[in-house]
């Protein structure tokens, strides 16, 4: 055994031997070492192995500190490619989410029906502080949406779920307070945009086949509830590319009908004190956090890909805002009355309205696949479902309640939406996921895995989306109340 240990010092420093075989080894040696070995002061073979184990571990402690410290920094900057897999549980067979879709899903939400009011709020500001105002809005909608990712992600990690939605986000970083003001808000605010959808929708195809209003709303839902229900990810990912597609392809016929007498000089007024009766407007046509979770579980917790399909697939609306805002304000030019520009260019042009109202169906269908989603996904979280599987009770909660009142009286959620629309999306869609970053980033719990943050800046990003969120919302309630 001293022969062994000897030879472990004239190994190269570069050779790691792990530590708890040497301390062992040495434990051994000494315990059987004879009586006259302890007692003499003469230089023993014994005592030079001592010396050369004591360089040893000398070395040793030096490099696995060296290890520990590399092992450290790449813990910091730990990268993964997802988190589980999702398998289909008839197949057996991993069905990986595609970017491609994601893109379309969050750019399906984002493009509703509220493109075509942009112009009529950023009229008075003119094009120029518009377009500074939407890229400002835009932004700040993609680092709440990105946060929202974060903790959904690290909430995945903790509860070791495949797929969880704001109800144990909330749960998770906010406690219960948290849980009711969301649970609340997201209700509430998805059944009004549905309710709105659904009536606008109904309206559209009423007037194309000639059927009555309760016959057209029942086959809107029913074609594109079942779309949701019973599609897998990857056909409804080829749906709402194809719905996508045909938005931008009318789009693109809308900007060239309407650019027709479009002036140059008409883009160059830039009103910067009428830009904050324009920013809760625009701020809701950017609003897609509602499928974020269920873009984290298509994509298997892959942070990459979630943060490229939240930017790519909001950048395709804010190019599109963009465009359209500047054809109409351009076309329309100065509007003393104050009239809506959209009806004044199809007042005056009779082949824009079949075209808007095209388009205006197609924008509606793919937010309403996407706030079905998000709302479907949501209830199955609230009602404790297995994660996973496509239950019925999430989806008739979903599609029937906004379909009666849509046919009942959906003037009542149309007020209330004007109402608190804005204050509920800036609060469910601002100053919330601000707090459960903070929450998340500052708590003490431990997770088995360091996630990077999506969002970076620290608690100086979060401070500055939470006073953004408030100023809109303290701005629009004193607004309010010099009107009453």
């Amino acid at each position: 055994k001293t022969n062994k240990m000897v030879s472990c010092s004239s190994l190269s420093p570069f050779f790691h031997i792990p530590t708890f075989l040497i301390q062992q080894r040495r434990q051994q040696l000494l315990f059987k070492l004879p009586p006259f070995l302890h007692q003499t002061n003469l230089p023993s073979p014994l005592s030079l192995s001592r010396k050369k184990l004591h360089k040893c571990f000398s070395q040793q402690k030096e490099t696995q500190s060296i290890q520990e410290e590399k092992e450290e920094e790449e813990e910091e900057a730990f990268q993964f490619e997802r988190l589980f897999s999702n398998i289909n549980q008839v197949t057996l067979k991993r069905e990986p989410g595609s970017l491609s879709s994601a893109i379309f899903l969050v750019a399906g939400t984002t493009v509703g029906a509220g493109i075509l009011a942009i112009p009529a709020v950023t009229q008075e500001s003119g094009f120029l502080a518009s377009t500074v105002t939407c890229i400002l809005c835009w932004l700040f909608m993609v680092v709440t949406g990105l946060l929202l990712a974060e903790v959904n992600v690290n909430t995945m990690c903790d509860l070791g779920s495949g797929g969880v939605s704001l109800v144990s986000i909330a749960r998770r970083t906010l406690g219960t307070v948290g849980v009711q003001i969301s649970c609340w808000s997201y209700i509430f605010i998805h059944y009004a945009v549905l309710v709105a959808y659904i009536a606008r929708s109904s309206d559209i195809l009423t007037n194309f086949l000639h059927i009555p209003i309760w016959e057209s709303g029942t086959l809107f839902s029913l074609v594109f509830g079942g779309i949701c229900f019973f599609g897998s990810q990857r056909f409804i990912g080829a749906v709402n590319g194809v719905l996508v597609i045909g938005i931008i392809s009318f789009f693109v016929a809308l900007v060239a009908v309407a650019s027709g007498n479009l002036h140059l000089d008409a883009l160059l007024k830039a009103n910067f004190q009428a830009v904050p009766m324009s920013i809760p407007i625009i701020a809701l046509s950017f609003v897609y956090q509602n499928v974020v979770p269920v873009l984290c579980t298509n994509l298997e917790g892959d942070l990459l890909k979630v943060r490229s399909a939240i930017v790519l697939g909001t950048g395709i609306p804010l190019v599109l805002f963009l465009i359209w805002n500047g054809v109409i304000l351009g076309t329309v030019g100065d509007n003393p009355m104050g009239l809506d520009p959209l009806q004044q260019l199809r007042s005056s042009n009779g082949t824009i309205g079949p075209i808007v109202e095209v388009f205006s169906f197609l924008a509606i269908a793919t937010s309403y696949i996407g706030f079905v989603l998000g709302l479907s996904d949501f209830l199955a979280d609230l009602l404790n479902l297995p994660t996973g599987q496509n239950k019925p009770l999430p989806y008739i909660l979903t599609l029937i309640p906004p379909f009666l009142f849509s046919l009942l009286d959906p003037e009542i959620f149309f007020k209330a939406l004007d109402f608190a629309g804005t204050y509920g999306v800036l609060l469910l869609f601002g100053v919330i996921p601000a707090a459960m970053s903070w929450s998340d980033r500052n708590s003490n719990s431990s997770s088995s895995v360091k996630l990077p943050e999506l969002v970076p800046g620290g608690r100086i990003t979060l401070l500055m989306v939470l006073g953004g969120s408030g100023y809109v919302i303290l701005s629009e309630l004193f607004e309010n109340f010099q009107h009453l």
